[in-house]
């Protein structure tokens, strides 16, 4: 078991290079069922990221450029009436793979990004008057730029809850940019990746999830974060009884991730960043997105750190 999971990063950094915690948050997530929202500048490798998960996996994947006329059909297909047989039937749209890489979903009105909700949250999609189930596993990664504002709209609260977990990429070190540099053709890396296994192990991992052990005591500790995130002056709206289940959630994945089967305290302080500073929204009404989200990291940190880690 831990032999895959050290098998998915190796493979997955073999073309995402430098950023193996970036990778671990990554595996984090699709171990954990959830998706991933990957906020940060162009050109740093987040579809690189999405595709080579998918790849290393062999899950089927597809990418929707998110633009300001896109619409709900566009995400999740269309009946179209057949002649010959006198009938509707659907054209899927591109929703119906395993990996979904929603790029600069912020760009589309709120309207094209609502039809993800059901997506996310049900794993299946309504059209017309039929429900479609979606493939397992199902996982959405979306990508947005938070310095550009021009054109976009800032993601409701209700769909930024949808996301386990929020990371940022970064710039990659300079000996790695410069080997990069030195031996990148315009042939891309990531047409030579391979599977390291299939579906019937993701989901033996995703199973293993729910046997990593979890004391009592650190139930306890997410409760005092999430509390300290409701009574703090700073926040007008804190972390949900979601947020709360999300971390114990991506907490016991994290684990699993570093080759354990119990949950360590730093385990839920390192999950608290990328899992709950999304989740929350400023006093004044603001949600923390776009380019607030260090304010919203330093924010739960200085919270985290102010509340006794169980011994």
């Amino acid at each position: 078991m831990f032999e895959s999971i050290e098998k998915l990063q190796t493979n997955i950094e073999s073309v995402f290079k430098g950023k193996s915690q970036t990778v671990k948050l990554a595996i984090t997530c699709l171990l954990a069922g959830g998706h991933l929202l990957v906020e940060d500048i162009p050109g740093v490798g987040k579809t690189l990221l999405a595709q080579a998960i998918a790849i290393s996996v062999g899950l089927s994947f597809s990418r929707i450029q998110f633009t300001s006329d896109l619409l709900p059909a566009d995400i999740l297909g269309v009946n179209i009436f057949d002649q010959k047989s006198g009938e509707f039937v659907l054209k899927k749209g591109a929703i119906f793979a395993n990996v979904l890489l929603a790029d600069e979903i912020n760009r589309t009105a709120p309207r094209t990004q609502s039809a993800l909700l059901e997506a996310m949250a049900e794993a299946h999609v309504s059209i017309d008057d039929k429900t479609y189930q979606l493939p397992d596993p199902f996982l959405v990664i979306a990508t947005q730029n938070p310095l550009e504002s021009h054109g976009t709209y800032p993601l409701p609260e209700s769909q930024l809850d949808r996301f386990l977990m929020r990371i940022a990429v970064g710039y990659p070190a300079r000996s790695v940019e410069r080997e990069l540099l030195l031996t990148r053709t315009r042939e891309a890396p990531i047409l030579h990746l391979k599977p390291v296994f299939g579906q019937q192990e993701l989901r033996k991992l995703q199973e293993a999830v729910d046997s990593i052990h979890f004391e009592p005591s650190l139930v306890d500790y997410i409760m005092d974060i999430v509390v300290a995130t409701r009574q703090t002056a700073q926040l007008m709206t804190g972390v949900s009884t979601r947020g709360a289940l999300a971390i114990q959630r991506a907490s016991k994945a994290f684990a699993l991730v570093n080759h354990r089967d119990y949950v360590l305290p730093e385990d839920i302080k390192t999950m608290t960043i990328s899992v709950l500073s999304h989740r929350v929204v400023f006093g004044g009404g603001e949600t923390i997105v776009g380019s607030t989200r260090l304010a919203a990291e330093a924010l739960i940190r200085e919270l985290v750190d102010k509340i006794m880690v169980p011994a």
